[in-house]
C-alpha cells in the first residue's frame, strides 16, 4: 500500500482550503461560540501521552463545560472507571482537543488548547451535585475554536437513525471476549444501575 509521507504529496491530492474554513476560526470564546457550547451536554476530550492518543466521552445533565472566561473552560471529572487515561496524559502533555455535539444539530464545535488539572477546594465545591463532587477539574486554556462542517453528521444521519443497539455487543460481551469465564449476562443485568449509581 502506498504511503503519503510528505505534506507536498498530500496537498497535491486536494484543492485549496475553502476560505470560510479559515475565516470561522476564533482565538477566544466569542458570544456565539459561548451560546453554542453552553447548550452542549456532551463532548469528546482528546489527549496525547507517551503511550499514544486517547479520546474520552464526557457528559453532564447541563452544560458539559463551564465557561470561566473567553480563554478558559472548566470540565469537571465526574466518576468513571478510575483508569484516568486522559488525566494521566494531561499531566504529561498539556495539549487537548474538545469536540462538542448538540442533538439534532449537524454542526459540531471544536476547541484546541492546553489543559491542567486542579483539585482547588473552592472550584471543586462549586460543582457540587447533591453532595457529590468531582475529584478534579480540567482547566482548558483555549487557543482556537471553530465549527466543523456538517457533512460528516449529515452523511451518517446519526440524529435520524433508529435505535441500533440490538446489533452491537454489550458491555458484558466485551469483557467476556477478553476473559472467557466472565459472566457477561449477569454483568449486563446490573450494568444500568451500576452506571447510574456512579454517574456523579
Amino acid at each position: 500500500m502506498h504511503k503519503i509521507t510528505t505534506i507536498e504529496a498530500l496537498e497535491d491530492l486536494y484543492e485549496a482550503a475553502v476560505p470560510a474554513s479559515i475565516t470561522k476560526v476564533a482565538k477566544k470564546v466569542t458570544p456565539l461560540y459561548r451560546q453554542w457550547i453552553e447548550v452542549s451536554r456532551f463532548t469528546i476530550l482528546s489527549t496525547v501521552g507517551p503511550e499514544g492518543t486517547d479520546a474520552s466521552p464526557r457528559g453532564d445533565d447541563g452544560s458539559v463545560v463551564r465557561i470561566a472566561d473567553a480563554q478558559t473552560l472548566h470540565l469537571a471529572d465526574w466518576r468513571g472507571n478510575n483508569r484516568f487515561d486522559s488525566l494521566r496524559n494531561i499531566i504529561r502533555d498539556s495539549r487537548v482537543s474538545l469536540l462538542f455535539m448538540v442533538p439534532g444539530c449537524n454542526n459540531v464545535v471544536r476547541v484546541n488548547g492546553n489543559a491542567f488539572l486542579t483539585d482547588d477546594a473552592d472550584l471543586i465545591a462549586s460543582f457540587d451535585k447533591n453532595g457529590k463532587k468531582p475529584k478534579t477539574v480540567i482547566v482548558i486554556q483555549v487557543q482556537e475554536l471553530y465549527f466543523q462542517c456538517a457533512k460528516a453528521i449529515m452523511r451518517s444521519a446519526i440524529w435520524k437513525s433508529e435505535d441500533e443497539s440490538k446489533s452491537v455487543p454489550t458491555a458484558g460481551d466485551f469483557i467476556k471476549e477478553m476473559k472467557a469465564d466472565f459472566d457477561g449476562k449477569t454483568y449486563d443485568q446490573g450494568y444500568p444501575e451500576y452506571a447510574k449509581a456512579r454517574m456523579w
